[in-house]
Parts: C-alpha cells; structure tokens; sequence
C-alpha cells in the first residue's frame, strides 16, 4: 500500500481511538435536515457490549431462519461470503496487479436468455467465469415471493430475470449495452432484487458477529472478544444506484418495493417520496396524455414524469421496514444523479459515504450522456478512497481489504444502457473488479429508412483518435461543405445534424464568420421562442441552412419540415434519430425519395455508431472502405 493512504490510514486509527465509544448506527425518526449529515449516537447499557455496530438492529429480536439458508449463508460456497467476507480468495497480489496492468484474459461465452456475452477474467486466474454459474444464491425469503410473482404473472421475461440473477450472484461486473424497453422493468426487478439480498446478508452477518461477541462478553468478560468478527466497511452504505432524472428513481423505489410487500414491511416516507419524485397531484403528463405515436416510445419513457436531475435519497433497510429519506452515514443505499451527487460531494468537501460501497448500479447510461458525463466520471473517481473521517467506526469490525485500501478491486458494477458509446465502453474497461466482468454483445441490423433514398457515406482518414476532432472539421469545411454551396440544389433546405456539442459550437461559429450563408440553428439552448422562429425560416425558405444539435433532438424531438437535404456531420448516437430525420422531409406532400439527399461523414472512429444504422456487417464494409 502506497505510503500517503497508510498515512491516513493510521490518522484515521489515532483519531478513532480518542473518541468515546464506537460506532452505533443512527436511530433518526424523521427526515434530517442534511441528506449526508454525519452524527455519532452513544449509547450506553447496564451490561457493557465489546463491539456494537447497529442499534436498531439489536433492538430487533432475533429472528428464526430456516436451518438449510443458514447453512448456505455460512457456507463457504456462498457467493456473499466467497466475495466479501474477510479473505476473498479472489482477491490476490497477482489479480490486482493484473487488473491494474489492464492484463484481463477474455473469452466468449454465451447464456440460455442473456445471449452472446465476452467474458473478462484477471490473468492467470484459475476462475471458471461467472457466466458459467448455475445458482442464483437469493435467500429463500426473498427468492419464494420473487417466484410466486413471476408464476402468477406468466412474465415473458422470468428466464431473462433468472439468467440475469444467476450471473449478478457471482459478482462480477455486468455490462448491457443494448437493453431494449420493453425488457426494462424485469431487469430493474432482477438488479433490486440482488442488491436487496446483498444488505440483508451484510445484516445478518453482523447480527450473528454482535450475538456472538455478546455472548462472549457474558460468559467471559476477562477473555479477549472473538478476533474473526470483521463484517464492516468504514461507512455503512453500500449500494449506489445512478440514475439521470427522478422519475427513474421513482421506477426503482417501485422495483424495490416489490420485493418488500405490505404486511410483511413496512415503507416509511413513502408518501413523500412518490409526492417529491412524481409530478404534482393535479399535474398533466402531455406525453403520457398524449395519443400513442404522437411522441416515440423511448422519448415517452425518458421524459414522462419528474425530469428534474438533481437529487439524492437515502434509503435504510431493516428485516421489517424500508425508510426513505435516511442520512447518508446511516443509509444502506444511496440513490442520486451523477449532479445531485456531485454537489454534495463539492458542499460538504467530502465523499466519505461512498468509501464503502460494493455495489454501484449505473441505469439508462445512454441518457446521462446526453447530460454531462464528467458527473459519472467524478461520481466514479470518489468511489472506494479511504475516508477522510473515522466516523466513529469500529476499526475492529472492519474488514482487512477496506483498511488495504482494495474495495475498488471487489466492487461490483452494474451498467445498463440502450446503446454503447465510447465513453460508457471506456467506464467499463476502467473498471477492476478481480472476479472478472462481463460485456453482453449483440448483432445490429442496418437500420430502416424511406424506400428509394440514396444514402452516401462518405469516409475521411484519420490516424489519431486525438485528431479526429480537427479532422473532421477540415473534411467538412474545405470538402463537403464547399460541393454543397457549387450545387444549387443543395444549398438550400439543408438540415446539417451535429452530434457533439463541442463540435456544434464550432461549425455554429464557422457558419457565422461566413459572408453569405443564410442559417437558423436549433441547439439544446434555444428558448420555445427561438425554435419556433428558427422552424418558420427554415421551412418558408428564408434560412438556406439549419443547424441541429443532437441533443436538441433528444430533449425536444420536433419534427422539422421543409428538409430537402440532410448532412449528418457524424452519425448520431441514438440510431433512430437518423431514421426519424430521413422521415421528416415526406411530412411535406409531393416529395419523393429522389428529392431527398442524404449525405454522411463519418471515420473509422465511428464504429459503434456506423453499426447501429448500417448494422454490424454493412459497418465492417463502411470502416473497410
């Protein structure tokens, strides 16, 4: 371990050890005032306890288990106890040095439901591959109900839910790149689900570890307390889940919910929650009211609901309750967008809460780039560091690897988008969870477009990922651009879509120092005013050229009349915006596929999103050309 984390490792001790009592975990009745507020309870009793680590906990009675679970629980067979206990056999000097070398041994693999999936192991580890697992190892009180709801239901997707769960179990790192809507809430389910099982099983650890040291203490208090009883990290959440707007963290307070039903737990806060993360009582949804094909679906099940994107809950899990609205140091699970995290990390100068997480969930990941991705990519660099506070932990009770400062090496990451991009595929190769990780894979056809419509792709070279930026923009403005503007047909009702925003900017301020050319832009920035006097210039002719953002489109999704020709200055990333643009120029009558022009830019660079409109084997050709 680095010299300056053993430094801080060893403050953290000193300070811990001048502070009365340990950490006992928060027995706050309402909502606190502060979402992360940090707060030490001391408690004392008649009978001293060596070790205490959650009050409520204790105060619950203990609680009779089937002798068979107990069995598996504690079994070293256990995928809870194989990955997180005190020794996990995966975790070695060698795999860490191998997932930090980025040295990972990849193989194909496929799964009944799943499909084809790449499977990546550390190198020269012995590893079988969690794809090859067969269990799904929930607890039987979790797993009955779970079943008895898919049985009632005939669910479609219950083998999809059960393939899922089988390899989620192993904890590896699990990758969906192409998760389709309809299939969306089963797989919201499965995760909960699995996360669900992961607390209560911390729970009941350290429940069996506090039995067992006040038991010791009673029958012995002059011996020394029992040394195998390492349960803890150095805060107590330990699930995060990301999510771009609130109405998804609605969607998974609901998926969540479903396993912990009514009389059997109870959900405190809730009414608040569903009031503060849905729209006002009186509110009218216009895409959810509107009639079904006015909106597309994906636009309908993005934007429906609350779309505010700076948020954060905490929720604590007990055998018998769910609580929403916990502090953070006293929560089980943190549910936040990348920004409303972000800020509270950047408000209180600290990011100690995510010190211990082992499991982060990352959902509609396609969405969040169309945010801002340097929130994930912040969230991300503030996981698993060592914290700056003791927050009156129990250094006794913490597990070895916390204190080596190697939970980045056993965290599990779970990413669900409809589509990859090069930044989410970059969040995944950074990832090093030593069990390994695995990235589903799909073969794309080419995409369907009006019948007729010539389609020219054209290719420019480039070397450099670092040049690609500059490259295009010379193409574009010493090439395309200038056989555009010779044609008297096409320099005129020529939508031109930019995908980047970076690049937005810049041919918005190419197009302005032109002498000449006569242009209307419609950008994620434009007022309802602005686009509505920027669609009648364009349409009426008095703008030659529109200039449209990609997330122009995403947010807003108008349809644009009086396209002729359209100029994709890259492919989008969103595959059916192409398809959707190349609709809007038949929205005016008369116009024929031989009307239209369709001219694309594109680099090798482009792969992921040449083969979501070519398809994968027409991208393969393209990238050859």
């Amino acid at each position: 371990m680095e010299n300056t984390s053993t430094t801080r490792l060893l403050t953290l001790l000193n300070v811990s050890a001048t502070k009365y009592g340990r950490r006992k975990w928060s027995l706050s009745q309402g909502p606190a005032p502060k979402l992360n507020r940090r707060k030490s309870v001391s408690i004392t009793t008649d009978t001293p306890e060596p070790a205490p680590m959650d009050v409520e906990m204790q105060e619950e009675p203990p609680v009779p288990v089937n002798n068979t679970e107990a069995q598996v629980e504690d079994s070293a067979s256990d995928p809870y106890e194989t990955h997180f206990g005190c020794t996990p056999s995966c975790l070695s000097e060698s795999s860490r040095t191998a997932v930090d070398d980025r040295q990972w041994k990849s193989t194909k693999a496929s799964r009944p439901k799943l499909g084809q999936c790449l499977e990546f192991v550390p190198e020269g580890s012995s590893s079988a591959g969690p794809s090859q697992s067969k269990a799904h190892g929930v607890l039987e009180r979790l797993h009955t109900p779970f079943k008895e709801r898919q049985n009632k239901s005939s669910s479609k997707h219950a083998p999809l839910q059960n393939d899922l769960l089988e390899v989620l179990s192993q904890y590896p790192d699990v990758y969906m790149p192409s998760s389709p809507w309809e299939s969306k809430r089963a797989v919201r389910e499965t995760v909960s689900l699995h996360a669900l099982n992961h607390v209560t099983k911390k729970r009941r650890r350290v429940i069996k570890n506090n039995e067992r040291l006040a038991a010791a203490a009673k029958n012995n208090p002059d011996s020394p307390p029992p040394e195998d009883v390492q349960d803890q990290g150095f805060t107590r959440p330990s699930i995060l889940i990301l999510l771009p707007f609130r109405n998804a963290a609605l969607d998974w307070f609901n998926a969540l919910t479903s396993h912990t039903p009514s009389p059997a737990f109870q959900i405190e806060n809730q009414a608040r929650f569903v009031s503060e993360y849905g729209l006002p009582k009186d509110a009218v949804d216009k895409l959810l009211a509107a009639e079904p094909g006015t909106y597309p679906r994906d636009h309908v099940e993005t934007f429906k609901g609350n779309v505010d994107d700076s948020f954060r809950v905490g929720i604590k899990l007990t055998r018998k309750s769910v609580k929403m609205f916990t502090e953070f140091y006293g929560c089980d699970i943190i549910m936040a967008s990348p920004l409303g995290l972000r800020q509270s990390i950047q408000k209180e100068k600290n990011a100690d809460y995510l010190s211990s997480i082992e499991m982060v969930v990352v959902d509609q990941l396609d969405t969040l780039t169309m945010q801002n991705w340097e929130h994930v990519n912040f969230v991300f660099s503030h996981l698993n560091k060592l914290p700056k506070e003791s927050h009156d932990a129990d250094f006794s009770r913490i597990k070895p690897w916390y204190l080596d400062g190697h939970a980045q090496y056993l965290r599990q990451s779970i990413l669900l988008s409809a589509f990859e991009t090069p930044d989410t595929r970059s969040l995944f190769n950074n990832l090093k969870n030593v069990s390994g990780k695995i990235r589903l894979e799909k073969r794309w056809s080419p995409i369907q477009v009006p019948e007729g419509l010539h389609q020219d792709f054209v290719k420019f070279d480039c070397g450099n990922l670092v040049d690609e930026s500059e490259k295009r923009f010379h193409h574009f403005t010493t090439q395309t651009l200038p056989a555009i503007l010779k044609s008297a047909v096409q320099s005129v009702n020529t939508a031109i879509f930019i995908p980047s925003s970076f690049d937005f900017i810049r041919i918005h301020n190419y197009f302005r120092k032109q002498n000449g050319l006569s242009f209307t832009v419609l950008s994620e920035y434009s007022t309802n005013q602005d686009i509505s006097r920027a669609r009648q210039a364009f349409f009426n002719g008095q703008k030659s050229f529109l200039l449209i953002s990609e997330r122009f489109h995403f947010f807003k999704r108008y349809k644009i009349r009086g396209i002729r020709n359209l100029v994709f200055y890259g492919p989008p990333d969103h595959h059916q915006f192409y398809a959707e643009l190349l609709s809007y120029p038949f929205l005016d009558e008369g116009v024929e596929s031989q009307d239209v022009s369709c001219r694309v830019l594109y680099s090798k660079y482009d792969w992921f999103r040449l083969e979501r409109i070519a398809g994968t084997e027409g991208a393969v050709q393209l990238i050859k050309a």
